[in-house]
């Protein structure tokens, strides 16, 4: 008897995704709520779980279709496998089924990691790498973008180009162009966007169209929160458990200088400004899909320890795929570290509703001058992008000024001055 594999529920307002990849092939012995196929929805890539176990049946659509909220995708079949004679199986005669109910070798070397997600799947396409020799971080095992990253670096032994490719994976469409005589082949890769990578770019552009973005800049003497991080990081963590890194200090001080400038973590809702009595800040982080904006809710009343557990948290459960819809929505405000890449200097897009973001950048030694002499300090360089249409520039100064005083002095933070 054949059980129908439906689309989850994605989140509110979300009424259809993208099957980035099928993880189980017709014939493959599945597990009750293990993980079939991929989605991949405007915000984060979702499995999608068996219903029970047994032998994965006949799939309805391919990777990269479009496919709706509670639409049939696949059936799972009763059974530990199919029977010799299943079309998913054709050349299956004779063959012992008792046999194909214990795993292989071949299957038991095939460990969840190399369950590969469309992502990490494109760089072992490119570096041709051979999954099954590196070893993965994420959620079961599984190879994240940084595994694979990891193992390109230190030079790994490649697959000979001519290596079929694993059942189930699509190699990037590729287009040669014919090379010269004595020249290298020069070619180009097309590869389909993420849904995901679509909804930003939509969103982005939508931002630029609809808000009258402006940025503003300030930079900070960062001596004093690398003074506080040193003398208090093995005494933090010993207590808390976790790292005291600066997104705790920075976070803090947005929600401080918030207090005092309220427009900054407004929005536009029609012809009404709507203000916010908590601090809710979506945290860029890094996924192997790419950036993803997890939300740190009453980041206004949470300790250091608090904000550093959740950011942390975010980011491990990011790179393994398991941040949930609810998780990234609703922010009020956003804070976006691109100092952690080696940027010096940018002019961040707002994320609407939201009508301001702050950039943060790389540390660096700098001459300045402190009373009347030339010294070197640590400084980094802010950036407010906001909408002009909810913030003056006055505001958007005075915020940037009362971040630069907190972190100046940290002390600022405890006493909420």
């Amino acid at each position: 008897m054949a059980t129908e594999v439906k689309v989850p529920t994605l989140g509110e307002s979300i009424t259809e995704a993208t099957l980035g990849e099928w993880l189980k092939q017709p014939g493959d012995a599945v597990a009750r709520d293990e993980p079939v196929a991929s989605l991949e929805t405007d915000k984060v890539a979702i499995e999608v779980p068996s219903p029970v176990a047994g032998t994965m049946g006949d799939q309805l659509v391919k990777a990269g279709d479009t496919v709706a909220v509670g639409a049939v995708i696949a059936h799972v079949e009763a059974g530990g496998a199919l029977p010799a004679s299943s079309p998913v199986n054709p050349e299956g005669a004779g063959e012992n089924i008792e046999a194909k109910e214990r795993p292989a070798a071949d299957e038991e070397e095939e460990g969840p990691h190399l369950t590969l997600s469309p992502a990490v799947r494109r760089i072992v396409l490119e570096h041709h790498l051979d999954p099954s020799k590196i070893k993965g971080t994420g959620k079961d095992g599984r190879l994240t973008k940084d595994d694979v990253l990891a193992a390109a670096a230190e030079g790994e032994k490649p697959e000979p180009a001519s290596a079929p490719a694993k059942a189930g994976a699509q190699a990037p469409r590729q287009d040669w162009v014919p090379a010269s005589a004595g020249t290298q082949e020069r070619r180009e890769e097309r590869v389909r966007m993420t849904r995901l990578r679509q909804t930003v770019a939509r969103r982005l552009k939508e931002a630029q169209n609809t808000a009258a973005i402006l940025t503003t800049f300030n930079d900070v003497d960062m001596s004093a929160v690398m003074a506080a991080r040193a003398k208090y990081k093995d005494l933090f963590e010993k207590k808390h458990g976790i790292r005291l890194g600066f997104m705790a200090f920075f976070v803090k001080a947005a929600a401080l200088a918030a207090h005092d400038v309220p427009a900054v973590n407004a929005s536009i809702d029609g012809e009404e400004i709507v203000y916010h009595d908590y601090f809710d800040v979506s945290v860029a982080v890094s996924a192997p899909q790419g950036l993803v904006v997890p939300v740190v809710r009453d980041a206004q009343s949470m300790s250091f320890a608090e904000i550093e557990k959740t950011i942390a948290d975010f980011g491990r459960r990011a790179k393994e795929g398991t941040l949930t819809l609810a998780e990234m929505q609703g922010g009020t405000f956003t804070i976006s570290n691109g100092g952690v890449f080696g940027s010096l200097l940018s002019t961040p897009i707002i994320n609407p509703p939201q009508s301001a973001v702050l950039g943060m950048h790389r540390i660096e030694e700098r001459p300045v001058v402190i009373d009347g002499q030339i010294v070197a300090r640590p400084m980094m360089y802010l950036a407010l992008s906001y909408d002009h249409r909810l913030i003056d520039g006055r505001e958007a100064v005075t915020f940037l000024v009362r971040m630069k005083e907190a972190l100046e002095d940290p002390t600022r933070l405890l006493i909420d001055l």
